[in-house]
Order: C-alpha cells, then sequence, then structure tokens
C-alpha cells in the first residue's frame, strides 16, 4: 500500500512539473520577446493575454508571422501561473528544437542521395506521443518531422525527455498550414499517404521504397478530412477482433517499421 500511495505521488509530482516550464525557458515582456525574434531566437510559442493592446500586440505579430511561431491568447491567469514577475501582458517559451525550413530538408536530404522518408503529425497534442513518435522515427530513419504551427503539442521538456533525445537529432519543420506542405512534397516528387483506419488497403501493401511522406491524425479526430483529401493514398493497419483503436505512438512505430522493413535489404 505505501509503495502504490508513493508511485501515485511521483506520477502527480511529474504531471505537476509537465505543466510548468522552466524560468530559464521563458522570456517576458513584449518588448524583450519582440527582441529575442528579431535577434532570430528559436522559440516553442508566445502567451499574449487576452486584453494586450494592438500596439503591443502587431508589432510580435508580425515578427511571428515571419519566422512562424505560433502566438495564442490567453487569460492573465495562464501568464500568472508561469510565477515570471511583470510579464507585461506577454510570455514567450524558448525551444531547444532547431526549427528548419522545409524546402530546405528536402533539398539537403536529396543533394545527400537519400530517399525521403519524411512524417507529418495532424492534431497530435500529446507530448509523450510526440516524443515517443519522434524516438520511433529517428530510429526508423525517417529524416524529418512536419508539424504544424497550431494543434500540435509544445515540444517542451518532456516531449524531449520522452523522445529521448530524438528531437534534438531529427529535423523538425514547423509550417503555417500543413495542406502547404503537402504542396510543396508533391511540388519535389514526394507522394504522400495517411493512415486512415477505415481505408481498405493494408500498410504491407503500400510502396515505402520510393519519396514519401506518411501522415499520422490525433487518436480523436484523425486526419483532418481537407488534408486527407488531397493525399495520394490511405492504408490501414489490420486489426484482430474488430478492434478500432491503436495509441498514435503505437501505430506510428508500426508503420515506420514496415518501412525500414521495405528499405533495408537485411530485414526483408
Amino acid at each position: 500500500m505505501g509503495f502504490f500511495f508513493s508511485f501515485l505521488c511521483s506520477v502527480k509530482s511529474f504531471r505537476n512539473k509537465q505543466q510548468r516550464p522552466k524560468k530559464s525557458a521563458l522570456i517576458a515582456t513584449p518588448a524583450a520577446v519582440l527582441e529575442a525574434l528579431r535577434a532570430g531566437e528559436q522559440l516553442d510559442r508566445i502567451y499574449v493575454q487576452h486584453q494586450l493592446t494592438a500596439a503591443l500586440l502587431d508589432p510580435l505579430r508580425t515578427e511571428a508571422l515571419l519566422r512562424q511561431v505560433p502566438v495564442q491568447k490567453v487569460p492573465v491567469e495562464k501568464l500568472n501561473s508561469f510565477h515570471v514577475p511583470e510579464h507585461g501582458g506577454c510570455i514567450a517559451q524558448r525551444s531547444r528544437v532547431r526549427y528548419q525550413d522545409l524546402q530546405d530538408v528536402i533539398s539537403f536530404v536529396t543533394e545527400r542521395g537519400q530517399v525521403p522518408l519524411f512524417l507529418l503529425l495532424d492534431g497530435i497534442t500529446d507530448i509523450r506521443n510526440i516524443g515517443a513518435i519522434a524516438r520511433t522515427a529517428w530510429c526508423c530513419g525517417v529524416q524529418a518531422l512536419i508539424i504544424p504551427e497550431k494543434g500540435v503539442g509544445a515540444l517542451n521538456e518532456d516531449a524531449l525527455l520522452t523522445s529521448a533525445g530524438a528531437l534534438e537529432q531529427i529535423a523538425v519543420c514547423r509550417v503555417n498550414s500543413l495542406m502547404k506542405a503537402v504542396d510543396t512534397l508533391h511540388l519535389n516528387g514526394i507522394r504522400v499517404l495517411a493512415s486512415e483506419m477505415t481505408a481498405t488497403k493494408p500498410v504491407y501493401d503500400c510502396c515505402f521504397n520510393e519519396p514519401c511522406a506518411i501522415v499520422m491524425g490525433g487518436e480523436e479526430k484523425g486526419v483532418y478530412p481537407a488534408l486527407m483529401k488531397i493525399c495520394d493514398e490511405r492504408f490501414s493497419i489490420p486489426m484482430h477482433h474488430g478492434f478500432e483503436s491503436l495509441n498514435v505512438s503505437v501505430a506510428t512505430g508500426m508503420i515506420l517499421y514496415e518501412a525500414m522493413k521495405q528499405r533495408v535489404p537485411a530485414l526483408q
């Protein structure tokens, strides 16, 4: 009983730590955040108070848009929860992940003579799932993760910890639209395949030897319908007992292992 109670306390403690980033990872006040943006500092996201004046908010939004940094309006209580005094209605979170331009990554991969294998994450908000996906992706030869500015979990300390450092190794491309990212992939001759549980084609009948990118959606809503529509192919993971739900990081691991098996002769 004592061990079980201690375990529950440790889990509760971990969750509490997850909710609040280290103060060293935060930048407070609109002026300081704007200066960090203009200096090219890598930021994960910017939180601004709902009542922040246009004179302070507009320059932040302009610079953040140029650098594809999400700006999120929040109540003052959210800002106060960071326990940073005199934040002036704005707090930014530094990123340990260095975001890269998608076209630059595509060019780098192809110039090295590699066959592109990318992973797009749509609506995956659980940071532990993202960390686990990054870890598996790095082990299976994926060259880049593509994530949207909004609608995806923050790549914070917990995501990095779960990834076992993979998020600092694999290329991460943050884009303002996954739809536009798919357009860029298509222009570079990269096919886009989406995981969808009602698809009739099984994953092992897909060809992963050619340049391709795989779209994984969140467990609740799956891949956004408009995004699904512009994908080249849909596939599913066959399952016994009519069970239709897999943890997204587990499903990603199964798919990527099939891709790696096709690409590495020794595994066939």
